[in-house]
């Protein structure tokens, strides 16, 4: 798999574009994303939100008119495509799938699975392509997502990283924000973030 990465807008979120099997997977097109996307992908057949905080899905609506590709966005954040507080000009987006958590898809062959953990949002979630986990603003390296913000829950995060100290696979972590990672290097940090929250 090759995987493509943009840092875009202030908050330098990270728009990607990961390559399977003659297919292209477009993750997280943030703020002014849609140029640097036309030009890197062949064949673009879906476009992926992690969750739905506007620096991660600010170009959905305008890729998904050039491309006339699909979005995903998880179901509980629906609601912050169309509005945002911090955000009011966020244009908005409307998916054509309201992915429900943990749900699997499969693009003719290549499966696509979002994993829910909601904790900074109602919808986080980490999608996993090959063998690569787009962990959006659930996990970073060395940190966390914040859970201060509206609709954000610190027992959600709690939880969420409960369950994910005990996945039992190792995968290279894609965040949405800074370098990669892996699920085990992040593992160890668990109960220190638990503990913190």
């Amino acid at each position: 798999m090759q995987i493509k990465v943009q840092p875009m807008g202030v908050y330098q979120t990270n728009c990607y574009i990961a390559s399977l099997d003659g297919k292209d997977f477009i993750i997280d097109p943030g703020v002014n994303a849609t140029s640097w996307v036309e030009q890197n992908v062949t064949n673009p057949v879906a476009i992926l939100n992690t969750h739905g905080h506007f620096d991660h899905v600010w170009s959905n609506a305008e890729l998904q008119k050039k491309l006339n590709i699909p979005l995903y966005t998880p179901k509980d954040d629906v609601m912050l495509l169309k509005e945002s507080s911090w955000m009011p000009d966020l244009p908005p987006s409307t998916p054509d799938f309201e992915v429900k958590p943990d749900e699997e898809f499969n693009f003719d062959g290549v499966k696509v699975k979002f994993h829910h953990f909601p904790g900074h949002c109602p919808g986080c979630s980490m999608i996993e392509i090959g063998d690569a986990m787009f962990s959006g603003d659930f996990i970073f390296e060395r940190s966390i997502g914040r859970t201060d913000f509206p609709y954000s829950s610190p027992q959600d995060m709690k939880d969420s990283l409960e369950r994910f100290k005990k996945l039992d696979f190792d995968k290279t972590l894609y965040p949405g924000h800074g370098g990669t990672t892996t699920i085990k290097q992040e593992q160890q940090y668990s109960d220190y973030w638990i503990g913190n929250l």
